[in-house]
C-alpha cells in the first residue's frame, strides 16, 4: 500500500471500516487525515487508529492525493460545492455516497474532475465486503490502481464499464445483505417453531449460512451444481426446496431485486439535483 496522504470527509462506519482495512494493509496511519463535524466520532478515529484528525474539509483536501467522499448522499452536493479545488486540480475523489452519480459530483466539483464511484456494502465493516467501482474518463492509470487498492482493504473490488451497472449492483450486493438477514430471520424462527431454544436455532443459521458461503467460495462451483451435490433425491433437503421452489422463490427474488434496481435509478436522479 503506497503511503501517499488519503482523505476521509466523513468518520462514519463505512469510512472506519476503510480506515481499518487501510492500516491493516499497511498504510501509516499517520497519512490518514479525516475531518467530520462530529467531534467525538473523528476523537474516535484518532484513538483508536491514530490517524490525523483535519481541522475542516478543505484542510483534508489540500493535504490528500486522494479524498473519499463518506458522506451521506443528501449532504454530497453541499459538501462539494464548499471544496476550493482550484489548488489541487490533480485529486482523485472517491465517492462512497450511495446513488450518486459521477455527472452530478463532476458538476459540483469540477467537471475535469478524476472522480470514481465505489458501492461497497455493510460487511466491509468487517472487512468482507462486495465493492463494485466505476471510473471517469479523467481517472489515471496510477489512480484507477489506487481506488482498488482502497476498496480491497476490506474485500473483493471489482470494476464495471459502464456506471449505470453499478444500480444493479446495488439492487444485487448494495442491498444483499439484508437478504440473506431476511432468510436467517426466517430460518431462526422455523428453528424455534420445532422446538430449538433461541440461541441453537440461532448458532445453527449462523454457522450455516457462513459455511454455504464458505464452500461456495472454495469450490468455485456454480450454486446450481452445488445444490444438486446436497441434495439426496427423496430425502429431507429435496422436500424442503421442492417447497421453496412451488412457492415461487426465484420469481419472488426476481422481482425483489428489480424493485431494488428500479428505485437505485429513481434515487440518483433524486440526489443529482
Amino acid at each position: 500500500m503506497s503511503s501517499n496522504n488519503i482523505g476521509f470527509i466523513g468518520g462514519g462506519n463505512m469510512a472506519r471500516s476503510l480506515i481499518g482495512g487501510l492500516i491493516n494493509s499497511g498504510q501509516p496511519a499517520a497519512a490518514i487525515h479525516v475531518a467530520d463535524p462530529v467531534a467525538p466520532a473523528l476523537a474516535g478515529l484518532a484513538e483508536d487508529f491514530g490517524i490525523s484528525p483535519a481541522e475542516n474539509n478543505q484542510a483534508v483536501l489540500d493535504t490528500c492525493d486522494t479524498v473519499v467522499l463518506a458522506v451521506k448522499p443528501q449532504v454530497l452536493k453541499t459538501v462539494c460545492l464548499e471544496l476550493d479545488i482550484s489548488r489541487r486540480p490533480h485529486v482523485l475523489f472517491i465517492s462512497i455516497a450511495a446513488g450518486v452519480r459521477t455527472a452530478s459530483i463532476q458538476k459540483w466539483l469540477g467537471e475535469d474532475c478524476a472522480v470514481v464511484r465505489a458501492m461497497p456494502n455493510t460487511p466491509a465493516l468487517v472487512q468482507s465486503g462486495a465493492s463494485a467501482l466505476y471510473a471517469t474518463p479523467a481517472v489515471s492509470e496510477a489512480q484507477h490502481d489506487a481506488a482498488e487498492s482502497i476498496l480491497r482493504a476490506v474485500g473483493v473490488a471489482l470494476w464495471v464499464e459502464v456506471e449505470d451497472e453499478l444500480d444493479a449492483v446495488t439492487a444485487l450486493s448494495g442491498s444483499g445483505p439484508a437478504y440473506f438477514f431476511l432468510v436467517m430471520e426466517a430460518m431462526e424462527e422455523a428453528g424455534r417453531a420445532l422446538g430449538l431454544d433461541a440461541d441453537t436455532a440461532r448458532l445453527l443459521t449462523l454457522e450455516t449460512a457462513f459455511g454455504a458461503a464458505k464452500l461456495a467460495l472454495e469450490l468455485g462451483e456454480p450454486a446450481a451444481d452445488l445444490r444438486r451435490k446436497v441434495t439426496s433425491p427423496g430425502g429431507t433437503t429435496e422436500a424442503a426446496l421442492a417447497v421453496l421452489e412451488e412457492g415461487g422463490l426465484r420469481e419472488l427474488f426476481g422481482q425483489a431485486i428489480a424493485a431494488a434496481h428500479r428505485r437505485a435509478g429513481e434515487l440518483a436522479d433524486e440526489l443529482g439535483e
